[in-house]
């Protein structure tokens, strides 16, 4: 069953049966990858990124939004824009409303009139070493002329890399930001 579900099998030349990965299955392992990418750096990591997964939810028509970042980083984010105040984030502290502003001013998706769309903070939750932070985008499903600004702790790290994943439909595609890079037509 697992099989028929991330694998299509194709007749070779030779007449023998090829395995190659589905579409969903190679996202998945894609995922995967950058999950294992990210939790192999815990505690002191050398590299600074973040993860984030866009998805489109037709019936609810937004994108349902996932952002992994290290929890350390997170941190000094908060610190830096807040007179250097120290942060410690975990569950159920009484951070939120200033992690809400401090994603809101880095990841921003702006429409085809450049404006930006409103999002709604859900929440976020703690992982190990990483924050995860979820939001809610209303869409409509055209991508046409929208554009999406990650800059999410840029001004902390200047190696900072934060790369999305963006599945509306079919469609699947990451987009990777930097400084010097920080916004990408959809």
């Amino acid at each position: 069953m697992f099989g028929k579900l991330f694998f299509k099998g194709e007749k070779g030349r030779k007449g023998g049966w090829r395995k190659g990965l589905s579409v969903p299955a190679s996202f998945l392992l894609f995922s995967l990858s950058s999950f294992l990418l990210l939790t192999s750096f815990a505690s002191k990591h050398e590299y600074h990124v973040s993860v984030t997964h866009m998805q489109f939810n037709p019936a609810q028509k937004s994108f349902e939004v996932s952002i992994r970042i290290f929890t350390d980083d997170l941190e000094k984010g908060l610190s830096l824009s807040n007179g250097n105040q120290r942060f410690v984030v975990k569950d159920n502290d009484k951070n939120d409303p200033l992690v809400e502003k401090y994603i809101r001013k880095g990841f921003v998706l702006t429409d085809a009139g450049k404006n930006p769309v409103a999002m709604h903070y859900v929440g976020k939750e703690q992982e190990d070493d990483a924050t995860w932070i979820y939001l809610e985008i209303p869409f409509q499903g055209k991508t046409e002329g929208y554009r999406l600004q990650n800059s999410t702790l840029m001004e902390v790290f200047d190696d900072q890399v934060n790369m999305t994943n963006l599945k509306l439909a079919s469609e699947k595609k990451t987009f990777l930001f930097k400084k010097g890079q920080t916004v990408q037509a959809l």
